[in-house]
């Protein structure tokens, strides 16, 4: 998954026995609503939409290319989002990136593009977009407005089954000889197949998908989920060679010291092949 990823288009993700407990920094909740009393001049939104008029040319072979409205807007992190309606592009912008570079947002807009239209993006542009927003002042910068601008939608540890408080206690117990500080624990709003955890640094949260609280799934399965963010809160993530690690060698092995790692992961690969089947029944059904 890129760095951008937060198109309006649902974008899927790669699939395998661990893709379902999600890397760190999963998107904050928004906030922030529109403000029409927006100080940006016409100059800069009159750019931004020049840039993406550009990348429509370059990236999808539009020629003329559609209309385009591109705005700055107040997300809560670095989310950049991108749709057709109506024959015109949207794209909404996080104003975090709006002092970046001309090039630094051509590269943003192609990217997003080349989403739009479920093209391939020139690896050139991936690399001069990760690279912008890896930097350590961007990064500060990022959190600082989650932080201030972004909530954690959590409802409460103790399910319909399970006590995620009860079994944090545990596993830090039984793994961590109780040195983890136990962060805000919550099951999911909703059912989730493709994300069954994540932990989420800003706001010092660990959301374990409402899938997993059922009697149908063994308590080892839960644990498994739980502990791995866990080493989560114990190996954060680091920048290597501009590139986000969540999980380091040191985070596999200790990954690997759960009891019943191989069961464990062999029973969400089973959820992962059922996702798969329902995805390939969807895709080749007809109407009627």
């Amino acid at each position: 998954m890129t760095n951008v990823n937060h198109c309006w288009r649902q974008l899927d993700l790669g699939f395998d026995a661990r893709a379902l407990i999600s890397e760190e920094g999963q998107p904050t909740h928004q906030a922030v609503e529109p403000d029409p009393s927006s100080n940006e001049s016409t100059t800069e939104l009159s750019a931004l939409d020049s840039i993406f008029t550009a990348a429509l040319r370059e990236v999808a072979n539009k020629e003329p290319p559609p209309d385009v409205e591109a705005r700055f807007y107040p997300y809560a992190g670095l989310s950049s989002t991108i749709r057709l309606r109506r024959g015109r592009v949207l794209a909404r912008v996080s104003d975090i990136l709006s002092p970046s570079p001309p090039r630094v947002l051509h590269a943003l807009a192609c990217i997003l593009v080349a989403k739009l239209y479920r093209l391939n993006c020139p690896d050139e542009h991936e690399r001069v977009y990760r690279e912008y927003t890896s930097t350590a002042d961007l990064q500060s910068v990022t959190e600082s407005v989650r932080r201030s601008r972004g909530y954690k939608c959590t409802t409460s540890p103790r399910g319909m089954v399970y006590d995620l408080a009860e079994l944090f206690d545990e596993l830090n117990g039984r793994y961590f000889d109780g040195e983890v500080k136990r962060p805000v624990l919550s099951w999911s709003r909703q059912r989730t197949r493709r994300i069954l955890g994540h932990h989420d640094n800003v706001h010092d949260a660990i959301i374990i998908s409402r899938t997993l609280d059922s009697f149908r799934v063994p308590r080892f399965v839960l644990e498994y989920v739980l502990y791995h963010e866990m080493l989560h809160v114990k190996h954060p993530a680091r920048r290597e060679n501009g590139r986000t690690v969540y999980h380091s060698p040191q985070f596999r092995a200790d990954e690997r010291r759960f009891d019943r790692y191989d069961e464990a992961v062999k029973w969400l690969e089973q959820i992962v092949s059922r996702v798969r089947s329902r995805r390939r029944a969807r895709s080749t059904r007809r109407p009627r």
